[in-house]
């Protein structure tokens, strides 16, 4: 992790909440892919390589869908990191701009399961792409502000840079990261879990991930209750 910069000794992000981030990020992706168009709500390799697929290969469904997630997403970060950098600002340490974060995508992922229980489980096309949007929204909230509370040290979504470290690491050193280790395998859980929902349970599918968002989000509150300021403040 890089240096403190002036903050608090505490971790950036609470260990119990990257977890649970982490498995809400496979179970959204889950459920974006199998249901809202075939396309990803936070790997953006992959919805960046769809796009051109799409464009190539003559399938402008798909590369509309791809280009919707990945704006939608981008524009979640924008949200995702201002609102982290305002908790920053007000809560005087860095678990404030985790909670803010947090919170926004609690508000999308909460209101993306009401939306879902309106149409049944069964959006149309229209309502696929709005879900879809309000997905990569919260995806990127969640990215955007774990990025800018940590300094990019941590992630609880896009997993190719800390699959690649884990490896050099384990090459170079001898060593093995058991936590980057178990982040990396909770993202397939995650979607497992999706998944299982789609198929078992397909009217609480998107309810899995707001209800890991929001126990992270009070593990992050726990977790911090009462650290110290920045100092200066």
């Amino acid at each position: 992790m890089p240096a403190d910069r002036g903050h608090t000794s505490a971790p950036a992000l609470d260990r119990t909440a990257q977890y649970l981030l982490t498995a809400a990020a496979g179970c959204v992706n889950a459920v974006g892919f199998l249901v809202l168009g075939g396309v990803f709500t936070s790997v953006m390799t992959a919805n960046l390589a769809l796009l051109g697929l799409g464009i190539g290969g003559g399938h402008p469904g798909t590369a509309r869908l791809a280009a919707l997630a990945i704006v939608a997403y981008v524009v979640g970060v924008v949200v995702g990191s201002k609102a982290a950098a305002v908790g920053l600002g007000r809560r005087r340490h860095r678990a404030g701009g985790v909670r803010a974060a947090l919170l926004a995508e609690c508000v999308l992922l909460w209101g993306v399961w009401i939306f879902w229980l309106g149409v049944g489980g069964e959006p149309g096309a229209a309502q696929r792409a709005a879900l879809l949007a309000a997905s990569s929204l919260a995806m990127g909230c969640q990215n955007g502000g774990v990025r800018v509370v940590t300094g990019g040290a941590e992630t609880t979504a896009y997993m190719t840079g800390a699959i690649t470290g884990l490896v050099a690491q384990a090459v170079q050193r001898g060593t093995f990261d058991r936590h980057v280790g178990l982040i990396v395998a909770l993202i397939p859980v995650g979607a497992a879990l999706g998944g299982l929902a789609v198929r078992w349970a397909r009217l609480g599918a998107p309810a899995i991930s707001a209800v890991l968002v929001t126990a992270a989000l009070l593990a992050v509150v726990r977790a911090t209750s009462g650290k110290k300021l920045l100092p200066g403040r």
